[in-house]
């Protein structure tokens, strides 16, 4: 199936995504970087699945959220009878992860087919499974799973099936429950009260959203899809609830993004911030206040969900891999690259939670000034780039000017707060990089900024030289910069992170248009005062969304299809920040700053 076939169900410590087809076909419990036990996504229906449909034909398919909540539904619709399929997780409530599911026959007669094929540890195990007194149990070494539902089941293949009939107001409840193996099976929760609390509290959760600018509807949903992603346990937000979902159909570009990156920090935080959601950005810079400080000198670009440090890299030759794209990874070795550019990120996030309480609390401020201390000593170093490149080390322009956030927000801290700190030592830095990246960076025959000092080469994470305030955005500098990225990284109107052709990233292949560029893009021309293009560029992206909203890393625009890790927290973090810039840049023409820029 396509990406865009699939809908995002989660409890905010674990996400499953749900075909059109009726089949759960990608789930890891019980957290976001577990196993998978459903890995179809990546192989086929072997490497286990949870499959809901009808035994006929299916005349048409449509779902929905329900409103404000991360409920799916999906109809079919099957010769003269209508069946409802009711996907959701409920949050745990410090219980074990629950999926459920809940069928209703809304018109006529339908003959229904269920098959449960649990397979743990990324599909590679076929399970014991037996039957139970309310329906089966699995167990495979440290996982167990009961399927609870008053349907007559049997086991077969080591799979659990059923074939039932619904007819008109007919409804039935299936509850699969994991735990521990080696601890007691917990006790099961009714499905319809289930239901009820699960889409009570998401209804509350968007009901409080603050945001009214422009593309309101926009905004809220992929405020949903980001609290979906974020960790109630731990406040980390991972980038994608999947691995190895291909940048290039059949290539090798597939990375494990079911961690915690500090480059979507700032973004994170001011998304969380502008819906109003104070607790869970509060939640998520502890997260990385916690991973982050320290010895500022072991700072990683990536987090597991609890905070673990070693996400060692190692890859499945028993997957296929979606389409054929192999390999399939979990891990990721660019946790152990050196990105100058983080160090901003971190800055940022703390300038944020700052803002936020109108306070500094007394026992942040040294792990702040550790950092800033440190960036003092390496921003001359070249680094491995935003882009996690697996070529050479450059000195990338956009790791310079993040460098310069560091020393920009560290001195309107100081200043603010009248905080102990080499304040006038900090301002020279801060100004030295800014000369060094407008005479090293930019290229003043082309009029743009460039991927790394002394290239030709364009890289989209520039546009973010008027979002974090580096310079004005109807600086000359920056109109130039978008005229040729738009130009030269465009295709089909929408942008790519570099030419893959020119840059030396280590690896093979192409990839489709980065979506978070597009979005910056987005930006940038709203605060170059091109609030026109700017709406007609976001709308466009918006339009590419599945029809449940969602949006993949990257746009494979001669395919015409989403691609890469899905959904992914980044793309959905831009378009909430480009809807905000459009929003100020519309509500104050003659004054336009970015929300970024304010933190």
């Amino acid at each position: 199936m396509l990406l865009e076939d699939y809908g995002l169900i989660g409890d905010l410590e674990a996400a499953a995504l749900v075909g059109r087809n009726g089949a759960v076909e990608w789930l890891c419990l019980p957290r976001f970087d577990s196993s998978s036990c459903f890995s179809t996504l990546l192989g086929d229906e072997r490497h286990g699945r949870w499959l809901m449909a009808p035994v006929g034909e299916v005349r048409a398919t449509s779902r929905r959220y329900r409103a404000g909540t991360l409920v799916l539904e999906t109809d079919f619709e099957v010769g003269d009878g209508l069946v409802r399929v009711i996907d959701f997780m409920p949050r745990r409530r410090g219980g074990p992860p629950r999926l459920m599911r809940i069928v209703e026959a809304l018109r006529g007669r339908v003959p229904m087919q269920m098959e449960l094929s649990l397979r743990p540890d990324y599909g590679t195990i076929v399970p014991w499974t037996e039957p139970a007194f309310d329906g089966a149990l699995t167990t495979a070494g440290p996982d167990a799973f009961r399927l609870s539902t008053p349907l007559p089941l049997h086991v077969e293949d080591g799979s659990v099936k059923a074939e039932f009939v619904m007819v008109e107001g007919a409804r039935e409840r299936l509850t699969l429950t994991w735990n521990a193996s080696y601890e007691e099976t917990p006790p099961v929760e009714d499905a319809d009260s289930a239901l009820a609390r699960t889409e009570a509290w998401w209804r509350e959760w968007s009901g409080r959203c603050r945001y009214q600018g422009a593309y309101a509807e926009d905004v809220v949903a992929s405020l949903i899809v980001l609290k979906a992603m974020a960790s109630a346990r731990t406040g980390a937000v991972i980038a994608a609830p999947t691995t190895s979902l291909p940048e290039d159909i059949g290539g090798a570009r597939n990375w494990d993004y079911r961690y915690c990156w500090l480059r979507d920090s700032v973004l994170t935080l001011d998304a969380l911030l502008a819906g109003g959601y104070t607790e869970e950005a509060l939640a998520f810079r502890d997260f990385l206040l916690r991973v982050a400080t320290g010895d500022p000198s072991s700072l990683q670009i990536m987090y597991g969900v609890g905070g673990e440090r070693r996400l060692t890299e190692f890859e499945l030759p028993e997957l296929p891999g979606y389409e054929g794209s192999r390999p399939v990874r979990v891990g990721n070795a660019a946790s152990e690259q050196f990105q100058l550019d983080v160090y901003g990120e971190v800055a940022g996030v703390m300038f944020a939670g700052i803002e936020v309480l109108g306070r500094i609390e007394n026992w942040l401020w040294p792990r702040c000034r550790a950092i800033i201390e440190h960036v003092e000593s390496i921003w001359r170093q070249p680094d491995d780039g935003i882009w996690e490149a697996r070529g050479p080390r450059r000195h990338y322009t956009f790791s310079k000017v993040m460098a310069w956030v560091v020393f920009d927000r560290g001195v309107r801290l100081a200043e603010r707060f009248g905080l102990d700190a080499p304040v006038e030592r900090w301002k020279q830095v801060r100004d030295e990089i800014h000369r060094e990246v407008c005479e090293r960076g930019y290229d003043r025959g082309r009029r743009t900024f460039t991927q790394y000092y002394g290239s030709k080469e364009l890289d989209a994470s520039v546009l973010n030289v008027p979002l974090v305030g580096f310079l004005p955005g109807t600086d000359d500098r920056i109109t130039g910069t978008i005229d040729a990225i738009s130009r030269e990284l465009g295709r089909d109107g929408l942008v790519s992170r570099y030419s893959t052709a020119e840059t030396d990233d280590g690896l093979p292949g192409d990839e489709g248009q980065f979506l978070a560029c597009s979005f910056w893009l987005v930006s940038a021309l709203a605060l170059n005062g091109r609030v026109a293009d700017a709406r007609a560029l976001f709308e466009r992206l918006t339009g590419l969304t599945n029809d449940v909203g969602l949006l993949a890393e990257e746009y494979d625009v001669e395919r015409r299809r989403q691609v890469g890790n899905f959904p992914q927290a980044f793309s959905h973090l831009t378009l909430i920040a480009a809807a905000r810039t459009i929003s100020a840049a519309e509500g104050n023409p003659n004054r336009v700053a970015s929300e970024r820029n304010r933190t």
